[in-house]
């Protein structure tokens, strides 16, 4: 198991040997992802560059990582987790091969050896990896089904370059820090949220959730390799209850392997409720504690109020399962100001506008975890998967055409300069997106209505939301060289929940009733069945005016591009007028739209943006 970066050239036209200096500013510019290791793979015609951070077979796992004799070698540069390597080595030592250690990073390569691309349909966890064959000279690339580990590549004058990260590639001199039309249309119409496989930036790519590729002295070929796919449920309801608490307990304890120390995130909600209370069980089989690391806001029950979306508090229920669970607890408390602070560092680590502070408070929480264990897992996925967010339970919400966390279309285009607006419809250019997502969607014709459009609305933020939140999970955890798993993320989970009908799902119309069913023997009654809360955010005042502040002294700076790209009118209304319009989603208000804007102005500036 392996938390890292991983980066590469593949040049057939230059010989890459005499840029070592290159390779070296590649790496360090995501060093964040993997303190304990550096290692480099260079020949002619290929670079593969890896920063590693050691979780399992810390001698053993060292890469890039070169199996092979003569003029055939395989070399591979490899992030992240296998959770079934036990059964793939058992399988492949059956079919001759041999191992020097347990890491799964050589259970990769060997599985490549013997299956070919085809391996990538054997691997259950997440993973971004590239394997070079020196004598076919030709890289093989690959992405888990869900989308946890990132891979972005750009291919200019020729070659091609990837990296985990895009600062990875804009430390190469063929990447340039370029914005066209559309990449600004990107920021302010679909930010923070990206299109999958777009990288923003001019000529940055990624590859797609389940897709798979090579490059050769032909170029670039992409195949998928895996989608959601429909088919007839036939459980029982008792059946598919069973089948669900089997699928998330083994998921979550496949997760639990590590050669160093380990802990849950504790929110106070079912989700990470559930993972803790597994965890707990876990580590007591091996006389172990469960740490569990919760965060929480300076003054939040002062200024917390209710809403439909946010009807308790997490500040509750926290100390509650501490006490049901016996864990030993971590409660990282957040100021004002170090929320404000940490939006930029934010950008740092996204290298774009992110999800202002709900990002930023992350980035500083995952510090604060960094400090007590390496590896921690997380609750994200259960809501796309089992369908909690609002946008599915509201009948008026889920059949409204469009994003349903993005239905302020008109709101957002009012930002955009006049240059960057002419002639577009921008109701339009997101239909368009979603359009595609829907026709992309795999049905039965037996599939009622309703089942039909919960389909597709799993296909939507599965595609697309959920990628937000991974992003997000992934730059700000690895940033304080902190690795997060998550378990609900597990494509069996996928899968299986991607056919069951919506009158399952919405057991006793409740939202995850299904998961909550299934669990019910693992949480209280009281968490059990807590109405669901979203990821906590500051209500503090303070926060609204520190912003504020800052987007005032923006606009008094002559030097700010921010609005190169975003209309000043619009940004004097969003500073003085009360307009409680959603950005993306309820995570987005006032604060956050205002918080954004910080984080675009220090994103041009910091990468030094050109829009074009």
């Amino acid at each position: 198991m392996e938390m890292c970066s991983i980066a590469g050239v593949i040049d057939f036209q230059n010989d890459l040997r005499g840029q070592g200096a290159v390779f070296a500013a590649m790496q360090k510019a995501m060093v964040s992802r993997g303190p304990d290791q550096h290692g480099v793979y260079l020949t002619e015609s290929a670079a593969l560059l890896h920063n590693r951070l050691a979780v399992i077979d810390i001698d053993n796992g060292r890469q890039p990582m070169t199996v092979g004799e003569g003029p055939r070698t395989y070399t591979i540069v490899y992030n992240g987790e296998i959770y079934n390597t036990d059964e793939l080595r058992g399988q492949l030592i059956a079919l001759g091969h041999t191992f020097s250690g347990h890491s799964d990073t050589e259970v990769v390569l060997k599985s490549f050896l013997q299956w070919g691309a085809s391996c990538t349909d054997r691997l259950n966890g997440i993973f971004a990896f590239a394997i070079w064959d020196s004598r076919e000279k030709r890289l093989f690339m690959a992405r888990d089904r869900m989308g946890v580990k990132p891979f972005f590549y750009a291919v200019r004058r020729g070659a091609f370059l990837f990296a985990s990260e895009i600062k990875g590639l804009l430390a190469h001199p063929l990447v340039e820090p370029v914005i066209d039309r559309e990449g600004a249309l990107e920021v302010v119409l679909t930010g923070p949220g990206r299109t999958p496989g777009f990288g923003v930036f001019r000529d940055v790519e990624e590859l797609r959730p389940g897709w798979r590729g090579w490059f050769d002295e032909r170029g670039l070929r992409t195949e998928r390799y895996w989608r959601l796919t429909a088919r007839e449920h036939r459980d029982s309801l008792d059946t598919t209850i069973d089948t669900v608490r089997w699928l998330v307990t083994d998921a979550i304890r496949r997760q639990l392997v590590s050669d160093v120390p380990i802990g849950t995130f504790l929110s106070g909600g079912l989700d990470s409720g559930i993972i803790c209370s597994v965890a707990k069980l876990y580590m007591a089989e091996r006389g172990l504690p469960l740490h569990t690391f919760s965060v929480d806001y300076k003054d939040h029950l002062k200024y917390f109020h209710e809403t439909r979306f946010q009807p308790t508090s997490d500040t509750v229920f926290i100390p509650k399962l501490v006490d049901w669970l016996g864990c030993i607890s971590h409660v990282t408390v957040l100021d004002t100001l170090e929320l404000a602070d940490g939006l930029y560092e934010a950008v740092d680590a996204r290298d774009l506008p992110g999800m202002a502070d709900v990002d930023s408070s992350l980035l500083q929480f995952c510090k604060r975890i960094k400090e007590h264990v390496t590896v921690a897992l997380s609750g994200e996925c259960a809501d796309e998967i089992f369908g909690g967010y609002p946008w599915f339970r509201d009948e008026k919400i889920r059949s409204a055409e469009g994003f349903p966390w993005a239905q302020s279309i008109q709101y957002r285009a009012g930002f955009l300069r006049p240059e960057h607006a002419a002639g577009l419809d921008a109701r339009e250019y997101l239909m368009e997106k979603y359009r595609l997502t829907l026709a992309d969607t795999d049905t039965l014709d037996s599939d009622s209505p309703v089942d039909k459009r919960m389909r597709q609305m799993m296909r939507l933020n599965t595609d697309w939301f959920m990628q937000t939140l991974l992003d997000r999970k992934d730059r700000m955890s690895m940033y304080s060289a902190l690795e997060v798993r998550v378990p609900f993320c597990d494509h069996r989970i996928a899968e299986y929940l991607y056919n069951v009908p919506w009158e399952m799902k919405d057991y006793r119309h409740y939202e995850k009733g299904l998961l909550r069913q299934a669990m019910k023997d693992y949480l209280p009654q009281e968490v059990l069945w807590r109405k669901k809360s979203p990821y906590p955010k500051t209500h503090n005042p303070a926060y609204m005016q520190e912003v504020s502040r800052r987007l005032r002294a923006v606009l008094a700076d002559s030097r700010s591009p921010l609005t190169e790209l975003v209309r000043r009118d619009a940004l004097d209304s969003l500073l003085h007028d009360d307009i409680s319009q959603p950005w993306y989603g309820q995570l987005m208000t006032t604060p956050q739209t205002i918080a954004y804007m910080l984080q675009i102005d220090h994103w041009l500036r910091r990468y030094k943006v050109r829009i074009v």
